[in-house]
Protein backbone atom coordinates (compact mmCIF):
# COMPACT_ATOMS: atom_id res chain seq x y z
CA UNK A 1 0.00 0.00 0.00
CA UNK A 2 2.73 2.45 0.95
CA UNK A 3 4.54 1.85 -2.35
CA UNK A 4 1.33 2.52 -4.26
CA UNK A 5 1.05 5.92 -2.61
CA UNK A 6 4.19 7.02 -4.49
CA UNK A 7 2.15 7.28 -7.68
CA UNK A 8 -0.04 10.03 -6.18
CA UNK A 9 0.84 13.68 -5.75
CA UNK A 10 1.86 14.58 -2.20
CA UNK A 11 -1.51 15.97 -1.08
CA UNK A 12 -3.46 12.98 -2.43
CA UNK A 13 -1.04 10.49 -0.89
CA UNK A 14 -1.23 12.28 2.44
CA UNK A 15 -5.03 12.18 2.38
CA UNK A 16 -5.23 8.46 1.58
CA UNK A 17 -2.50 7.55 4.08
CA UNK A 18 -4.43 9.24 6.85
CA UNK A 19 -7.75 7.83 5.64
CA UNK A 20 -6.28 4.34 5.86
CA UNK A 21 -4.97 4.99 9.36
CA UNK A 22 -8.43 6.07 10.55
CA UNK A 23 -9.92 2.91 9.01
CA UNK A 24 -7.42 0.64 10.77
CA UNK A 25 -8.82 1.84 14.11
CA UNK A 26 -7.17 0.26 17.18
CA UNK A 27 -5.39 -2.68 15.53
CA UNK A 28 -1.73 -3.78 15.59
CA UNK A 29 -1.56 -3.02 11.86
CA UNK A 30 -2.37 0.62 12.62
CA UNK A 31 0.80 0.89 14.70
CA UNK A 32 2.84 -0.51 11.81
CA UNK A 33 1.15 1.91 9.43
CA UNK A 34 1.88 4.82 11.78
CA UNK A 35 5.58 3.95 11.60
CA UNK A 36 5.40 4.47 7.84
CA UNK A 37 3.74 7.89 8.03
CA UNK A 38 6.08 10.86 7.92
CA UNK A 39 3.88 13.92 7.28
CA UNK A 40 2.23 16.40 9.63
CA UNK A 41 -1.06 17.90 8.32
CA UNK A 42 -4.40 16.21 9.04
CA UNK A 43 -7.55 15.69 6.96
CA UNK A 44 -9.41 13.98 9.84
CA UNK A 45 -9.20 16.28 12.89
CA UNK A 46 -10.11 14.73 16.22
CA UNK A 47 -9.41 11.16 15.11
CA UNK A 48 -6.02 10.84 16.84
CA UNK A 49 -3.97 10.09 13.74
CA UNK A 50 -0.19 10.37 13.76
CA UNK A 51 -0.37 13.46 11.56
CA UNK A 52 -2.67 15.14 14.04
CA UNK A 53 -0.62 14.12 17.09
CA UNK A 54 2.59 15.32 15.48
CA UNK A 55 0.98 18.61 14.52
CA UNK A 56 -0.47 19.19 17.99
CA UNK A 57 2.80 18.27 19.72
CA UNK A 58 4.67 20.75 17.55
CA UNK A 59 2.08 23.42 18.20
CA UNK A 60 2.29 22.85 21.99
CA UNK A 61 6.09 22.92 21.89
CA UNK A 62 5.98 26.21 20.00
CA UNK A 63 3.62 27.70 22.57
CA UNK A 64 5.83 26.52 25.44
CA UNK A 65 8.92 28.01 23.81
CA UNK A 66 7.11 31.30 23.30
CA UNK A 67 6.00 31.39 26.95
CA UNK A 68 9.55 30.68 28.13
CA UNK A 69 10.88 33.51 25.97
CA UNK A 70 8.19 35.84 27.30
CA UNK A 71 8.96 35.00 30.93
CA UNK A 72 12.67 35.56 30.48
CA UNK A 73 12.07 38.76 28.51
CA UNK A 74 9.78 40.23 31.17
CA UNK A 75 12.26 39.39 33.93
CA UNK A 76 15.07 40.94 31.90
CA UNK A 77 13.11 44.12 31.13
CA UNK A 78 12.20 44.45 34.79
CA UNK A 79 15.88 44.09 35.79
CA UNK A 80 15.35 40.86 37.73
CA UNK A 81 18.45 38.65 37.55
CA UNK A 82 17.90 34.99 36.61
CA UNK A 83 20.56 32.57 37.88
CA UNK A 84 21.58 29.79 35.49
CA UNK A 85 19.87 27.02 37.51
CA UNK A 86 16.61 29.00 37.52
CA UNK A 87 16.94 29.74 33.80
CA UNK A 88 17.35 25.97 33.25
CA UNK A 89 14.22 25.28 35.32
CA UNK A 90 12.20 27.73 33.24
CA UNK A 91 13.55 26.64 29.84
CA UNK A 92 13.09 22.93 30.58
CA UNK A 93 9.42 23.31 31.57
CA UNK A 94 6.93 22.21 28.88
CA UNK A 95 3.71 22.43 30.89
CA UNK A 96 1.70 25.33 29.46
CA UNK A 97 -0.36 25.85 32.63
CA UNK A 98 2.79 26.16 34.74
CA UNK A 99 4.43 28.47 32.22
CA UNK A 100 1.33 30.64 32.09
CA UNK A 101 1.34 30.90 35.89
CA UNK A 102 5.04 31.80 35.89
CA UNK A 103 4.47 34.39 33.16
CA UNK A 104 1.63 36.00 35.13
CA UNK A 105 3.83 36.08 38.22
CA UNK A 106 6.76 37.54 36.24
CA UNK A 107 4.69 40.67 35.64
CA UNK A 108 4.65 41.55 39.35
CA UNK A 109 7.62 39.61 40.77
CA UNK A 110 10.26 41.50 42.71
CA UNK A 111 12.64 38.51 42.66
CA UNK A 112 12.86 35.45 40.43
CA UNK A 113 11.87 33.22 43.37
CA UNK A 114 8.42 34.86 43.28
CA UNK A 115 7.66 32.82 40.14
CA UNK A 116 7.74 29.60 42.12
CA UNK A 117 5.90 30.70 45.28
CA UNK A 118 3.65 27.87 46.41
CA UNK A 119 5.14 25.35 43.94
Amino acid sequence: MARGMRSFDKATAKYWCEWLEVGLEDTPVRETWRELEKMVATYFPGRGTLFEETYLEGKAEGKAEAKVESILSVLDKRGIPVPEDTRDRITSCTDLDTLTLWFDRSLTATAVEDLFAGN
